[in-house]
């Protein structure tokens, strides 16, 4: 029986309230051992603990405030936000998600910034790994962690989606990258990138209920497809799959602690 991680899963998002336990059992029955959970905004956070409380071992919490709901009151939400990090801290594994999405809205792109710098200063000061949300902001996301060069600050870039050379930089800087169901899109130029990276730089993610990998993709995604992207990296690295299951899980557990 293979053992595989999920690093990046909204197991508390309501497009799971009708079928949460049903689609668990099927990912351990899939090999799916340990789900990471980002939180979002406040909203979030007490539906997150709740699974961290009755899946003790396999549920594990992020606090941090999405860039995608970052806006003029968000000051108020990081205090809130920190409040919950303090509060919580023993189960709390990483800081996020956090970082910049330049995707949909740029009215609040200098809050963005301010938020995330706040939030890496919390995770540095707390000897945190953060989750990074860089939905067209690798460029600068890498420019301001090389800015804030914070001692043993590291973590995570959720969903990948730089180029060869900005990986390289990432895991210079001893960052992951967080590789996800479009690997298995069809012509994605990030199957050309994890063929070059060794899979010790790599973590496995569904970002679930979102971006589910193919043949599902359109689809809402669930727990168990986390199967198919270690299958697509296996297939890529030419690697058997429990040896992905083995490295990928083992690098969860070294940057997260668990």
């Amino acid at each position: 029986m293979i053992s595989l991680t999920d690093t990046h899963i909204h197991l508390y998002a309501e497009e799971f309230d009708s079928d949460r336990p049903s689609l668990m059992d099927s990912a351990l029955e899939a090999g799916v051992q340990k789900f990471l959970m980002p939180n979002i905004d406040n909203t979030s956070v007490a539906e997150m603990f709740r699974l961290v409380d009755t899946h003790p071992g396999k549920c594990f919490a992020m606090m941090g405030l999405h860039p995608c709901y970052v806006d003029g009151n968000f000051r108020s939400q990081l205090d809130q936000i920190r409040d919950h990090l303090d509060h919580y801290r023993e189960h709390v594994v990483a800081v996020g998600e956090i970082g910049l999405d330049y995707h949909w809205d740029l009215t609040w792109k200098k809050e963005q910034e301010i938020a995330f710098r706040e939030q890496c200063r919390w995770a540095a000061d707390m000897g945190l790994p953060i989750s990074i949300h860089s939905r067209n902001s690798t460029a600068e996301l890498i420019t301001i962690l090389r800015d804030m060069n914070l001692p043993g600050l590291t973590g995570v870039f959720h969903c990948f989606s730089g180029d060869i050379n900005q990986a390289d930089e990432v895991i210079n800087m001893g960052f992951f990258l967080g590789i996800g169901g479009v690997i298995t899109f069809k012509n994605s130029s990030l199957a050309s990138i994890v063929r070059d990276i060794p899979p010790e730089f790599l973590l496995l993610e569904t970002d679930a209920p979102y971006l589910a990998p193919t043949p599902h993709r359109g689809k809402r995604n669930e727990p168990a497809y986390l199967r198919l992207i270690a299958e697509k990296i296996a297939e890529i690295k030419q690697l058997p799959l429990d040896k992905i299951a083995q490295i990928t899980s083992l690098n969860a557990g070294k940057l997260f602690r668990i």
